[in-house]
């Protein structure tokens, strides 16, 4: 990747008109740089493909994203939607319409599907009632009685996703939900992520499947050692072998 197309991109994330815009931001684990002046913007409805090598800085730009606390933003700014993500705490960040579903997908023990779901919701709900969630997830609603974390992994990445629609967000930030999940589990998902981002919602998938992940979505950021080294849409990345090879390794 030349400085050129390295400057190129961070100048389009800079002055592009976004939904959500992430500027030059900044983070530590400790006293471990992790997130080092990372900026690109997502456009409404988008699948914005985050890929990058284990150790990237992935997760940890998701985690900045939603504000989290750990690691801890120093520098930059997150704006969504004309708010500041980069001055609320967590909380905050998620009331202004943002939701992170992470890896282990937090899901809460010893309450039911219903009971998760209903713990999540706003009310009144505004655009996703239960009704609505079990329309989109019918497994759910099979299994709304039983307790969350007996359901298949699959059901309860569902769960998850399904939890973050309940509080009606603008965004939704996915953090390996195909981790050990069979293919025909996945397809599901990608369906299901297919239909959220036809009602208007906006994704940011972080996913080590980066060939699955590019399919699905319509650009692609690639982090290394915690900086951006492209951005750019999903199908140049597929159709470009050695930008995959040097970043993503497939």
């Amino acid at each position: 990747m030349t400085t050129e197309t390295l400057n190129k991109n961070a100048n389009h994330a800079a002055s592009a008109p976004a939904f959500l815009s992430v500027w030059d931001i900044h983070a530590y684990y400790g006293e471990s740089y992790i997130v080092q002046g990372v900026s690109f913007n997502v456009h409404e409805g988008e699948i914005l493909a985050l890929l990058g090598r284990n150790g990237a800085g992935k997760t940890s730009t998701l985690r900045t994203i939603a504000q989290i606390g750990d690691p801890e933003l120093t520098k930059g700014e997150v704006w969504l939607d004309h708010q500041p993500l980069h001055k609320m705490k967590s909380f905050e960040a998620s009331g202004a319409g943002l939701a992170l579903v992470p890896e282990d997908r937090r899901i809460i023990a010893g309450l039911t599907v219903e009971e998760n779901l209903k713990l999540a919701q706003i009310a009144p709900p505004i655009g996703w009632s239960l009704e609505r969630v079990y329309e989109l997830f019918p497994r759910l609603g099979e299994r709304k009685k039983q307790e969350g974390t007996t359901l298949s992994g699959g059901e309860q990445q569902m769960l998850a996703i399904a939890r973050a629609l309940c509080r009606d967000i603008k965004v939704l930030l996915l953090d390996e939900p195909y981790e050990g999940l069979a293919p025909v589990i996945v397809d599901e998902i990608e369906k299901t992520l297919s239909i959220i981002k036809a009602q208007g919602i906006t994704t940011i998938l972080v996913e080590q499947n980066a060939v699955r992940a590019l399919k699905l979505a319509d650009r692609a950021v690639i982090l290394d050692t915690g900086s951006v080294v492209f951005d750019g849409t999903a199908q140049e990345v597929l159709e470009n072998e050695s930008l995959r090879a040097e970043y993503l390794a497939i």
